[in-house]
């Protein structure tokens, strides 16, 4: 899912730079970018951490969703308040598309899914 996000981030930022420049392909980098991070940050804490009961893997997905959050929240304020050539369409419609992506990721089917044995213990 973040290969996708990073994908569709560096496309998106070579497409701005056509009508844009550099301010439309620094403001679609930076859209898709706070999805990256913050995605890579919630990945982060969910692989620290090996829950023993259900309980645990909730309150580290929560933990972890919680940090997400809070840093998109703070990484958009910053780029906004600080990048003054900000493009905000680009900049928005950036960091839109790699929301889509992250939902859109749950419907795609996993690849090791055919692999894996079924519980009645058919292939």
């Amino acid at each position: 899912m973040l290969s996708w996000q990073i994908l569709a981030t560096v496309a998106l930022a070579l497409l701005a730079a056509i009508p844009w420049g550099k301010d439309g392909a620094v403001s679609a980098a930076l859209g898709g970018g706070i999805n990256v991070a913050a995605g890579s940050a919630y990945a982060w804490i969910v692989s620290r951490r090996k829950a023993r009961t259900a309980g645990e893997a909730l309150r580290t997905m929560l933990r972890a969703e919680a940090v997400k959050v809070l840093l998109i929240i703070a990484l958009l304020w910053l780029a906004m308040a600080r990048y003054h050539s900000i493009v905000h369409g680009v900049f928005l419609g950036s960091f839109a598309v790699t929301v889509g992506i992250f939902a859109a990721a749950i419907a795609v089917k996993d690849r090791n899914e055919d692999k894996m044995p079924r519980a009645n213990g058919r292939q």
